[in-house]
């Protein structure tokens, strides 16, 4: 058992001599931090497990054993690379929760090894910080990483925007284009809602995969590249299969390691850590200095809520919530309805619509100090946007997507992020409740 930090050192380090020792010994760290990067680097470097305190003594017990039983079957050392870079990024996965460690693990075992991955879990759990950690974790972590949303192209793009298209290929081609895996030669591509991903591009990623050899579209030139391709989906690939919606072969080629994010709902205490992160990082990008926390009572709304948008539906509430704020404290007032268990209620015009009144909200921003007012007013009327097309078509977001000119992924994303109710009657959340 090793504390990661120790009275005179650290216990990474002390780590280290042990395996110079005898790398067969079972180490099992303790630690009281909520950041991932250490749990990484400890899976990385070959430890046997790696909990959280306060410690629960029966798990402890079991756990001991089975690295007893182990250290009796040990014939070689298992060690996956240590990486002697510390990551300066800010993609930080916070989380204590057995779940959330067990993702971290998984990470800094497959991290090192060129296996695809798949990364799944429902919309907003943070699989692009996944893709991230994997990468900055990895033997690639000096080479480029892209990411492409499959979702947030159309079909008839996607392709290009992934393998390139050559000078006359289709109207507007009017020169040659490199492609997402040309250009990432080397690195890592993330492809997030790969579920969205066109049966011909599916057929074509697949050949990259068995082959790591391609074709420009338009073009006969066979292009050879080697990336490591992570993706993400938060859809039933399995189903879409079996639907004939997804290729089977490029599903078993895909998940080589499949890493599963759990809901937030599911994740305990990782809530209130991720309250207090994202808190801080409102007040700070905001200007909001004057806010020194959350008040009981909407800490107790805060965790009593479901959280179907996960992670980034809670950074949203914590964002309109600072926004919302008139005083040093957020109260319960300045939560969204929903979130205190109320039904959204929309403010409405004449004809029943949603409709917004720009001048009272610039006002009142005014009058609170507001020194982000450009952002805070592209967000409001985009949510306005949003809702009022979202209802013109009774809630069909192909038609929304096609009216606004957007993709349908963007569509999701920003319903997600505005906590827009779409299940019947669509309705936008406002902020009545905390005007002054």
């Amino acid at each position: 058992m090793l504390d990661l930090v120790l009275r005179e050192g650290s216990g990474l380090s002390v780590f280290r001599d042990l395996q110079a020792i005898d790398p067969h010994v079972p180490v099992i760290f303790m630690t009281g931090e909520a950041d991932s990067e250490t749990a990484i680097e400890a899976m990385q470097m070959g430890a046997y497990d790696y909990i959280a305190k306060p410690l629960n003594l029966p798990e402890l017990e079991e756990l001991v054993d089975q690295a007893s039983r182990t250290r009796q079957l040990m014939s070689v050392p298992v060690a996956l690379g240590v990486s002697e870079e510390t990551s300066q990024s800010r993609d930080l996965m916070i989380g204590r929760s057995p779940q959330m460690l067990d993702v971290f693990k998984a990470i800094g075992r497959v991290s090192s090894q060129n296996v695809p991955i798949l990364v799944t879990g429902e919309s907003g759990t943070g699989k692009e910080l996944v893709a991230r950690a994997i990468f900055q974790h990895s033997d690639r972590s000096n080479r480029p990483f892209v990411e492409v949303n499959c979702a947030a192209l159309p079909d008839s793009l996607l392709e290009s925007e992934l393998f390139g298209h050559e000078k006359g290929a289709f109207t507007g081609a009017d020169k040659r284009r490199i492609g997402k895996f040309e250009q990432c030669d080397g690195g890592t591509i993330f492809l997030d809602e790969i579920g969205d991903m066109a049966p011909v591009v599916q057929a074509k990623v697949l050949r990259l995969l068995q082959e790591q050899r391609f074709e420009r579209v338009g073009g006969n030139e066979i292009l050879q590249t080697n990336v490591r391709i992570v993706a993400a989906t938060n859809r039933d690939l399995e189903k879409m299969v079996e639907e004939g919606e997804f290729r089977s072969d490029l599903l078993y080629r895909l998940n080589g390691v499949t890493i599963h994010l759990p809901p937030l709902r599911d994740r305990g205490d990782d809530v209130k850590l991720l309250l207090r992160h994202f808190l801080t990082e409102a007040i700070q990008e905001l200007g909001f200095s004057t806010i020194e926390g959350i008040s009981a009572d909407a800490l107790q709304h805060l965790l009593d809520y479901s959280w179907p948008g996960n992670i980034r539906e809670l950074r949203s509430v914590i964002r309109q919530a600072v926004l919302n704020s008139t005083g040093t404290v957020i109260a319960p007032a300045f939560l969204p309805s929903f979130v205190r268990g109320g039904e959204p209620v929309a403010k409405t015009n004449e004809k029943g619509d949603p409709s917004v009144d720009l001048e009272e909200f610039v006002s009142r921003r005014l009058k609170s100090g507001s020194t982000n007012l450009y952002a805070e007013s592209l967000e409001m009327m985009e949510r306005y946007l949003m809702t009022r097309v979202l209802q013109e078509t009774g809630g069909n977001q192909s038609r929304a997507a096609e009216i606004l000119g957007i993709t349908r992924g963007k569509i999701r994303d920003r319903i997600a992020n505005f906590g827009i109710n779409v299940s019947k009657n669509v309705t936008m959340e406002t902020d009545d409740d905390s005007s002054s």
